[in-house]
C-alpha cells in the first residue's frame, strides 16, 4: 500500500500505541505532534517521518502538507482529545469554543485538505469520541456535547464520502494517559473507576489503538459510519 497514514496526536497514549503497531511497516505512517522532542524521539524509535504542528494553530495544515511533499494519503487517525470537566454553573462559551478548536474543527480542515487524495486511495479515517456521550457523567457538560458533535460528523461524512472514503469513530472509556494522570494518579480513585467497568480495569492506549489499526486497514473495508465503544463494557453492560 503506497502513501501514508497520518497519525495526529502521535505522542499521546493512543497515538503512540498505534505508532508502535506499525513498527514493522513504518514507511506507511507519518506522525504529527506539537512537542518537537517527543514526536522526534518517537519517529526515531520506529524510523518514520513526522511533522511538528499544533492543530489549534491557524496554519497547521499547510505545515503538514509542506512536510508531506505531495505524498499520497491512505488514512488518517485523529488521536487528539481532552478531558474538560466543570460543573455546569462554571461553564462558559469560551470553554466550548476551546474544546471545539481542539477536538472538532481541525479534523474538518484535515479532511477538506486531503479529501481528493483520500477518495483516490479508497482511504479510511478514524476519530475518537468518549463513552461519556452515551453514558451520562457529572461535570461532562463541555466534552460530551463536543464529542457528540464528532460522532454526528462521523455519520454525516460516512454518507457524504462513500463509497470512496470510510470514516469511523472509537469511543473509549477513561484510559491511562498523560491527560488522565491527574485523575488516575490517585490510587483509590483509579481503583474505584476500574470497578465501575464490567471488565474491572481502566483502559490502555493499546486497547483503542488495536481497533484503530484494524479500521485503517483493508480488512475493515465494509465498515463505515460506526461509533464503536472500547470501554470495558461501561456503556452497555450493567
Amino acid at each position: 500500500m503506497a502513501g501514508k497514514i497520518l497519525i495526529f496526536g502521535a505522542t499521546g497514549s493512543v497515538g503512540s500505541s498505534l505508532t508502535k503497531l506499525y513498527s514493522n511497516e513504518s514507511d506507511k505512517i507519518h506522525l504529527i505532534g506539537k512537542n518537537d522532542e517527543e514526536v522526534g524521539n518517537l519517529s526515531k524509535e520506529v524510523n518514520c517521518s513526522f511533522s511538528v504542528a499544533d492543530v489549534t494553530d491557524q496554519n497547521f495544515i499547510e505545515k503538514i502538507s509542506d512536510d508531506l511533499k505531495n505524498e499520497d494519503i491512505n488514512g488518517i487517525a485523529y488521536c487528539i482529545g481532552s478531558i474538560d470537566l466543570k460543573p455546569i454553573n462554571l461553564v462558559t462559551k469560551k470553554d466550548f469554543l476551546k474544546s471545539l478548536e481542539l477536538n472538532f474543527f481541525p479534523i474538518i480542515e484535515i479532511i477538506k485538505k486531503f479529501k481528493e487524495n483520500l477518495k483516490k486511495n479508497k482511504s479510511s479515517v478514524v476519530v475518537f469520541s468518549t463513552v461519556a456521550v452515551k453514558q451520562g457523567f457529572p461535570n461532562h457538560s463541555i466534552i460530551s456535547p463536543v464529542k457528540a458533535s464528532l460522532e454526528g460528523l462521523t455519520v454525516s461524512l460516512a454518507a457524504e464520502l462513500a463509497p470512496n472514503v470510510r470514516i469511523n469513530c472509537i469511543a473509549p472509556s477513561l484510559s491511562n494517559s498523560k491527560m488522565a494522570s491527574r485523575i488516575l494518579g490517585n490510587t483509590k480513585i483509579a481503583e474505584g473507576i476500574a470497578k465501575q467497568h464490567p471488565l474491572k480495569r481502566v483502559g490502555e492506549g493499546s486497547d483503542s489503538a488495536a481497533l484503530a489499526k484494524f479500521l485503517l486497514s483493508k480488512e475493515s473495508s465494509w465498515i463505515t459510519g460506526q461509533i464503536i465503544g472500547v470501554d470495558g463494557g461501561r456503556s452497555n453492560v450493567g
